[in-house]
């Protein structure tokens, strides 16, 4: 089922309990990662305006954990690689930053926050535990995120080449940062529920939400794809709507 917020988002809960998640309107929280060009200061004031007009409260928050060693397996040199980062992360915390200042008045608390201030976070440690156990153990959990690794930096591969295991590994390690915030953020940030919004359908969606056993999203934590109405229009994916709308039914 699509939910369109406003004339700018069209969102799609990816399962019927997700959408009731989203209906309580208690939490969001929406990742971006560095150098990705579809988070610019324009789309983030958007989703600032978005979310504060739906939630109660709002968290950005941004990768910056292992950047520098993707930049480094896919190619860079040790120096190279963290000069990139530095300056990728420094720029993508002043775009949200930007966007988040112009988007008005926010009609509910916006917090931005890197991933590493969650290190020291217990919850977030058991979590982040349990994610390197399950890539460890389950055969399922690590498949989905083997594909959410290709899903990411495929395009990175010279043309006929596979992906390595060493940069398998900081795949796995950078996505292994980010995952408890999709398995249960509420207890990371002590808030009812929460909405994981993102603005394409992941791989691990299927694993986390939809599977019956290993690791799970907790009941009170939802995924759902919101992306910009314009986009959904003109998609050329039109699989991802039904797949969403079939588990959100």
């Amino acid at each position: 089922m699509t939910i369109t917020a406003d004339a700018s988002f069209e969102v799609l809960p990816f399962t019927r309990t997700c959408r009731h998640i989203w209906e309580d309107g208690d939490h969001v929280l929406i990742g971006v990662s560095p150098g990705n060009s579809y988070f610019s200061s324009e789309r983030i004031s958007s989703l600032s305006r978005w979310a504060t007009t739906r939630f109660a409260q709002v968290d950005f928050v941004y990768a910056d954990l292992h950047v520098d060693r993707m930049f480094a397996a896919f190619g860079y040199t040790v120096e190279h690689a963290e000069k990139r980062a530095a300056k990728e992360i420094k720029a993508v915390r002043r775009r949200i930053l930007k966007g988040v200042e112009e988007s008005g008045p926010p009609h509910a608390e916006i917090r931005v926050r890197a991933l590493s201030e969650f290190q020291t976070n217990p919850v977030y440690q058991l979590l982040h535990r349990r994610v390197l156990h399950f890539l460890e153990t389950d055969d399922v959990f690590r498949k989905g995120c083997e594909e959410m690794a290709l899903h990411f930096v495929g395009s990175k591969l010279p043309e006929g080449e596979s992906i390595t295991d060493a940069q398998l590994q900081v795949c796995f390690d950078y996505m292994a940062a980010e995952l408890p915030f999709f398995i249960d953020t509420p207890s990371i940030l002590d808030v009812p529920s929460s909405v994981a919004a993102y603005h394409v359908k992941m791989p691990m969606t299927d694993v986390l939400f939809a599977r019956g056993g290993g690791l799970r999203a907790t009941r009170n934590q939802a995924y759902a794809v919101v992306r910009p109405e314009a986009a959904a229009a003109h998609s050329t994916a039109p699989t991802e709507r039904t797949v969403d709308e079939r588990r959100a039914a």
